[in-house]
């Protein structure tokens, strides 16, 4: 009980300051990285989580100040639950952070920007309760998991390549040889003839071959699609994902 009075004392408008200001950098940083990639939840979002965890928690630590000062016989009698608002702001930012998903052509994106108005909350909540080492750490390892894992870690997820071209036999012939060389697995292929004439060449045939792929690591699908579209024959390259 004395320690809890210790650490509330220290709840100054001072120390209240500083942990708004934290909190509010903690914002900064990681929204503005989430607005440089054009993400759904940028710096605002981020800024306005962190600052409102923050004075939650802040709140709560003054709220336990003030149950120290109340006619001792009358505290006597009365119970209070240390943590509980705080707990509803964890649950309860996982409606906002629903609202950064979305579907998009049978894709669903936003996850990592939820996960992280999530994590931004959790150190506002650091922040109001004093823990700055902890809170600039989190913000530190959070910012490197959006901005560097995926280049330490590359995993090349199975998306589908749509290739558009004319004369069949030589340009099969180019695509085979590419994914051979490169060690590009065909996982399956889907494909279609269209006839209609075409502006560089006699043949009335253009076909779509629609080629789902596994990667190797040392690959991706950019280096793909430059050398595919780099061939004459080839009309059209994309990645699709449905």
């Amino acid at each position: 009980m004395l320690s809890q009075l210790i650490v509330a004392n220290l709840i100054t408008p001072l120390e209240v300051a500083i942990r708004i200001f934290v909190a509010i950098l903690t914002g900064c940083i990681v929204g503005m990285e989430r607005e440089y990639k054009n993400r759904p939840a940028g710096l605002r979002t981020h800024v306005l989580v962190s600052l409102g965890a923050c004075m939650v928690a802040l709140t709560e630590c003054i709220f336990m100040y003030d149950m120290h000062d109340i006619d001792p016989a009358v505290g006597a009698h009365v119970t209070y639950n240390f943590g509980r608002i705080s707990a509803q702001v964890i649950s309860g930012i996982g409606f906002l952070g629903a609202g950064t998903i979305f579907m998009q052509d049978r894709k669903i994106g936003g996850l990592t920007t939820a996960a992280s108005v999530w994590n931004i909350a959790c150190l506002g909540l650091a922040t109001g309760y004093g823990y700055y080492w902890m809170s600039m750490i989190g913000c530190v390892l959070v910012l490197a998991v959006l901005l560097t894992l995926q280049k330490i870690i590359r995993v090349n997820t199975l998306k589908r390549v749509e290739v558009c071209f004319v004369n069949r036999k030589e340009t099969m012939q180019f695509i085979n040889e590419f994914f051979e060389e490169t060690g590009v697995k065909v996982l399956n292929l889907d494909f279609h003839i269209e006839s209609r004439a075409s502006q560089n060449t006699g043949d009335r045939n253009v076909y779509t071959n629609i080629y789902t792929l596994h990667l190797p690591g040392t690959l991706n699908y950019t280096d793909v699609i430059n050398h595919l579209a780099s061939y004459s024959n080839i009309q059209v390259v994309r990645v699709t994902n449905t």
